[in-house]
């Protein structure tokens, strides 16, 4: 386990692919979504970690790093993964961020996209969902906890078909959102009612593919399509599955990925 101690919180981490003999290979940097954790991309490791020195963490309030009060800024999120790179000496990486994650490599494209190489946005939109839904979220969050929303929560993002035929994996993933500190949670519920990236998309100049899922009820494929269209150089592709696409599409996913980076 690593941990870097930031000012208030720390975050932990990992890399994977980066043994002796390693170090010609690039960096890429996954972002995970809401109410997740690191290992939400263990599907991707094994293939790209071949190509790829991969830094993945757990973002402030989930998974091992700490939790900090309520609410969070989209800005908080994107310094920490910048202080991260700094504290690595990692000075350009390619990119993947699916939901939550997703925002914060636009955040990061058009912030500080010279530390940046190409960017996979996932399951993402410039603005997602508004800020009343997602202050109801968080009131549902205070009142209750998280599990409340365990059940709603797999219905968003796994079809039926995924969750019968995996239901172990879809278990594991649930297990992590529950556990997840609602803090945490009601901390980037507070950042996502508050983000609106849809004015500074054309600033983005690095190439971007934008992943959606065919089935997305969080963030259908005109969200990503949209990302597409207004950065200056994006491509959108969609796959099977629903929000969390890299899980139940992880082999044609990988694939994309691999494609798009090298």
């Amino acid at each position: 386990m690593a941990f870097l101690n930031l000012p208030g919180h720390r975050l932990h981490y990992c890399i994977d692919g980066d043994t002796r003999g390693d170090q010609g290979k690039p960096w890429l940097m996954f972002c995970n979504s809401l109410g997740t954790d690191l290992h939400m991309w263990d599907r991707q490791i094994p293939e790209l970690s071949r190509h790829f020195r991969i830094l993945r963490y757990d973002r402030r309030g989930h998974g091992m790093s700490s939790t900090t009060p309520a609410p969070y800024a989209l800005s908080d999120l994107g310094g920490d993964a910048v202080a991260l790179l700094d504290a690595l000496n990692i000075e350009q990486v390619h990119f993947c961020g699916l939901s939550i994650g997703g925002l914060t490599g636009q955040w990061l494209g058009i912030h500080v996209g010279k530390r940046l190489g190409k960017i996979a946005l996932c399951a993402t939109a410039a603005k997602i969902g508004t800020t009343e839904s997602w202050g109801a979220r968080m009131a549902v969050v205070r009142e209750n906890g998280l599990a409340t929303l365990a059940a709603a929560t797999a219905e968003r993002w796994f079809t039926p078909y995924f969750h019968a035929a995996t239901p172990a994996t879809v278990a594991t993933i649930l297990d992590t959102f529950v556990a997840t500190s609602a803090e945490g949670y009601i901390g980037c519920c507070a950042a996502l009612g508050q983000a609106d990236l849809r004015e500074d998309l054309q600033r983005i100049v690095n190439p971007v593919l934008a992943v959606s899922g065919d089935d997305d009820p969080v963030c259908p494929p005109s969200d990503l399509e949209d990302i597409a269209n207004n950065v200056q150089h994006g491509r959108h592709m969609s796959l099977r599955g629903r929000h969390i696409v890299n899980i139940e599409s992880a082999c044609a996913f990988n694939a994309a990925l691999l494609e798009f980076y090298r």
